[in-house]
């Protein structure tokens, strides 16, 4: 194994140390590493992975560009010729992959720090932050400055419906990038996004999340407080008025241009009227003047919230706003948020990424507003680390009495019992299963033509999606 360099501090030029180009990625099946690992080869880096667990869909992105891939964290992972380890942020230390780095002292930086290093100095960044809706939004501003040849790279932390994979270098100034508050690495606590630097930054809500990470709503805010203060006296930052912990966060301090957009008050800069209950068309506004339409088939007050955010970020780099609402037309969602996953069954099917309570909230709110006759049925997942604490119980009740039927997984990882959910008594009847076919046969049992079931998760859920699938009829 070839050792060189200070561990902790890889400034992009091994090259220069008599090492090759070649990276070990440990943790590529995350959204963010994997698309990370995209970039990188695209940069002319030779590119392998580890991770423990790997599921569709980035596994089947990583496997479809030919990516090598190894399952687990065992030091042999790694090829002799590594110049260099990327760590995600999914390992800590115990990981017998992390232990041998550092007992060989072998070279290893984060990810956001490596693109911080090595493609953001060369770049103008557009950062899509906020709790909720970053995936949506960023692939809806990368495709509309994409089909506005603006050429934008762009990293999102899933798979974009317009595009082939979740991430790519772009030819253009821009680079587009999903910003996450999540911690950096476990040598870098830091959220991520604070590597970025952006030029234009959009923030589009602020919630309590990441339980395992920050203690508080507080300690969040103080992140995103930092981020504010990375953007430029000359740059723009675009912030969702509708979100009161917004003003908190301006309240820090902000040395930069600030534009908001709402679909509640009519006075922001950017303002969205919905033409239809489920918002699959709506007016754009701008400083009180009519802009476009957007006139697409995409559901929910959230993502016309999204869409606005979109708008106005390619707005300040350059793009009209009658032309964004005109491309959004052709927009498509991003694998797993509320995609329908049988077009002409007589069941509908969705598979959504929603894993805190207000994701969930919309979700069925909008799959209510587009089906009020039918049965709604939720399936839900608390896989995230915040879910599994039972941080957000009560919230968690309340939107979930938004359905009909309500299945909830009991996980072994989980600190409390779902089966306490007060949920609404009149409305909603909750079934609690663990095991993952007896939540096939439940859905099978209740499901009648006429009615939607989703699927809420941010993991595999174990196959589920497909075992439901199958069993529904056609």
């Amino acid at each position: 194994m070839p050792v060189g360099g200070y561990v902790g501090d890889y400034d992009g030029h091994w090259s220069e140390r008599g090492l090759t180009e070649s990276i070990h990625i440990a943790g590529i099946g995350g959204t963010f590493m994997a698309g990370l690992a995209l970039i990188a080869r695209e940069c002319g880096y030779t590119i392998q992975g580890s991770d423990q667990s790997l599921y569709p869909p980035m596994s089947t992105l990583l496997a479809q560009e030919g990516i090598p891939l190894f399952e687990g964290y065992q030091p042999d992972a790694i090829a002799p010729e590594t110049s260099l380890c990327v760590i995600g942020n999914a390992l800590s230390r115990g990981n017998p992959l992390v232990e041998h780095i550092l007992a060989q002292r072998l070279p290893y930086t984060s990810g956001p720090q490596w693109l911080r290093q090595t493609l953001i100095p060369a770049r103008r960044v557009l950062a899509i932050a906020g709790t909720h809706g970053k995936t949506t939004t960023s692939s809806m501003a990368s495709f509309i400055l994409d089909r506005s040849d603006r050429q934008p790279g762009f990293l999102i932390g899933g798979i974009p419906g317009n595009f082939s994979s979740s991430a790519r270098l772009g030819l253009g100034d821009w680079f587009v990038i999903e910003a996450d508050e999540y911690d950096t690495a476990f040598f870098d606590k830091r959220s991520k996004f604070l590597h970025y630097r952006p030029d234009i930054l959009v923030i589009g809500n602020v919630e309590f999340d990441h339980g395992d990470i920050f203690d508080s709503l507080g300690d969040i805010e103080k992140q995103f407080g930092y981020l504010l203060r990375s953007v430029p006296k000359d740059g723009e930052v675009i912030i969702n008025a509708d979100d009161s912990g917004i003003g908190r966060i301006l309240k820090r301090g902000c040395w930069s241009r600030v534009t908001s957009y709402s679909a509640q008050d009519d006075t922001a800069d950017w303002f969205a009227k919905p033409l239809s209950a489920d918002c699959r068309a709506f007016d754009v506004f701008c400083q009180g003047q009519h802009v476009g339409t957007v006139d697409w088939n995409i559901m929910g007050a959230h993502n016309m919230l999204n869409a606005l955010a979109a708008i106005a970020s390619c707005r300040a780099v350059g793009v009209e706003g009658q032309t964004a609402c005109r491309e959004l037309r052709d927009f498509q969602l991003p694998k797993r948020r509320l995609e329908r996953l049988n077009p002409t069954g007589s069941i509908a099917l969705f598979d959504d990424f929603a894993h805190h309570p207000t994701a969930v909230r919309e979700t069925l709110t909008t799959l209510r507003q587009a089906s009020p006759s039918g049965q709604l049925i939720a399936v839900l997942e608390p896989r995230s680390n915040t879910m599994k604490r039972g941080d957000h119980q009560d919230d968690l009740a309340s939107a979930l009495s938004l359905a009909d039927v309500a299945i909830v997984r009991q996980r072994s990882d989980m600190g409390w019992d779902p089966g306490a959910l007060a949920l609404h008594p009149n409305r909603t009847k909750l079934l609690v299963l663990e095991d993952i076919n007896a939540i096939v046969d439940s859905v099978v049992k209740t499901a009648r033509p006429g009615d939607q079931v989703v699927i809420m998760s941010n993991g595999s859920f174990d196959g589920l999606n497909d075992l439901i699938h199958q069993a529904l009829p056609a």
